[in-house]
C-alpha cells in the first residue's frame, strides 16, 4: 500500500509500504477520507512534538473496514465506521480520577497515518472510541469526528445555552466548529479574525455578528450591552490574543485557552480582574471518550461539518494541499486515496 510519510518540515515521501494486518481485537480500515487539519500544517511547516519526524501522518479520517482482527464482534468486513486515533489507557493515575483526556499513555499509544491506503487500529481504539458511520453522512463528514470531539471538550462543563453570549476569536476551522456547537446550543455569537472573507463566512454559517481584530473591544460593548461576555474562546494559539481574551470576558466569565502555544511560552495577565471579577481562565486539551460519543451524535444530528470542506485531493496531492492551508486558501481539504 502506499502511505504518506513526514520527513522533515515541508519534506513528505510516499512509500509503499505492507499492507497491515490486525492483531487480536484490532480492525484493519481502508480509508475513504482524511482530513487535513492545523496541527499536521504546523507539522509540515516546521515540525510538532506530538508528531514524531519521520513518520507517518494524519489523524482525521473515515473509512471502511478491510479486515477483522480475533475477538471483534462489533464490526465486520464491509462495515463503514468512524473514529479518533486515541483512547485512554484505564490504568495509570489519571485514568484513575477519570481524567481521560490526561491519561499518561494517550499520547504515546495514539494512531498516525490516516494519509494512506489502509491503517491499523488498536483494540484499545476499537473499544472506546470508534463507531459504525450512519448511511446518511459522508465520509468526508465522518472524519470531522476528531476534531469536534476536542471542540465539545472545550466546551464541556461550561453549560452554554440559549442566549448565552460567545466570543470566538478565531476563524480557522476550530474558530468556526466552535461557532457551529455554540449556535446549536442556543448562544449568540460573536466571531473575531483578521480576514473579511472568513468572517463575511463566519456569518453565513450562522454567527450573530462579525469584527476584524482591531475593532473587537468596541464590539463586545456593543453586543454585550456593556456587560462582556459569558464565554469567551480563543482559537489562535497567538500569545498576544490568549494575553488580551479575558479583556473581554463579563464579571463570572469563562475564558477557554484552546489554541495552542508554542512550549515554554509565558502569558500574563490582570490579576486585578482575575481575582475580584472571579474570571475563569481554562486550558483545555484533547478529549475524552464521553466527548467522542457526543460529537458522534452531535455530528449523526446532522451539524454542517461539511461547509467547512474547501475541496478534495488525491492521496499524492497531499503536499499541494497543505501549501493550499499554508498560503491562507482554504479552510480543511478532505485527502481520500482512491481519488
Amino acid at each position: 500500500m502506499i502511505a504518506a510519510y513526514l520527513i522533515g518540515p515541508g519534506k513528505i515521501e510516499f512509500r509503499d509500504v505492507p499492507e497491515p494486518g490486525p492483531d487480536k481485537g484490532e480492525v484493519v480500515i481502508k480509508i475513504k477520507a482524511a482530513l487535513t487539519c492545523g496541527t499536521d500544517l504546523k507539522a509540515f511547516q516546521r515540525g510538532h512534538p506530538m508528531i514524531p519526524m519521520p513518520g507517518p501522518f494524519g489523524h482525521e479520517f473515515s473509512g471502511m473496514i478491510a479486515k477483522t482482527g480475533k475477538g471483534v464482534k462489533k464490526f465486520k468486513e464491509g462495515d463503514e465506521v468512524m473514529g479518533v486515533h486515541s483512547a485512554p489507557c484505564r490504568q495509570c493515575l489519571y485514568c484513575s480520577k477519570k481524567l481521560y483526556n490526561l491519561c499518561k499513555n494517550i499520547m504515546s499509544t495514539k494512531v498516525l497515518g490516516a494519509y494512506a491506503e489502509y491503517l491499523r487500529i488498536p483494540e484499545h481504539i476499537v473499544k472506546q472510541n470508534f463507531f459504525k458511520k450512519p448511511s446518511n453522512l459522508t465520509f468526508r463528514e465522518a472524519a470531522f469526528l476528531e476534531p469536534l470531539a476536542c471542540v465539545v471538550h472545550g466546551m464541556s462543563g461550561l453549560k452554554v445555552g440559549k442566549n448565552d453570549t460567545v466570543l470566538i476569536i478565531g476563524t480557522g476551522p476550530i474558530g468556526l466548529l466552535h461557532l457551529l456547537l455554540a449556535k446549536s446550543k442556543g448562544a449568540r455569537v460573536l466571531m473575531a479574525g483578521r480576514k473579511k472573507a472568513r468572517l463575511d463566512f463566519a456569518l453565513g454559517l450562522g454567527a450573530d455578528a462579525a469584527v476584524e481584530a482591531g475593532g473587537l473591544e468596541n464590539a463586545v460593548k456593543d453586543f454585550t450591552a456593556g456587560m462582556g461576555m459569558d464565554h469567551v474562546f480563543e482559537c489562535t494559539g497567538r500569545l498576544q490574543v490568549w494575553e488580551s481574551s479575558p479583556r473581554f470576558a463579563r464579571r463570572g466569565g469563562t475564558v477557554v485557552m484552546f489554541g495552542g502555544v508554542k512550549g515554554g511560552t509565558s502569558a500574563s495577565f490582570d490579576t486585578y480582574r482575575l481575582h475580584y471579577d472571579e474570571l475563569m481562565i481554562k486550558g483545555v486539551f484533547h478529549f475524552t471518550p464521553a466527548d467522542v460519543k457526543e460529537a458522534f451524535s452531535i455530528i449523526c444530528a446532522g451539524l454542517l461539518v461539511k461547509s467547512l470542506i474547501s475541496g478534495s485531493y488525491g492521496l499524492n496531492e497531499l503536499p499541494l494541499a497543505l501549501s493550499r492551508l499554508g498560503e491562507g486558501d482554504g479552510l480543511k481539504f478532505a485527502i481520500e486515496p482512491e481519488r
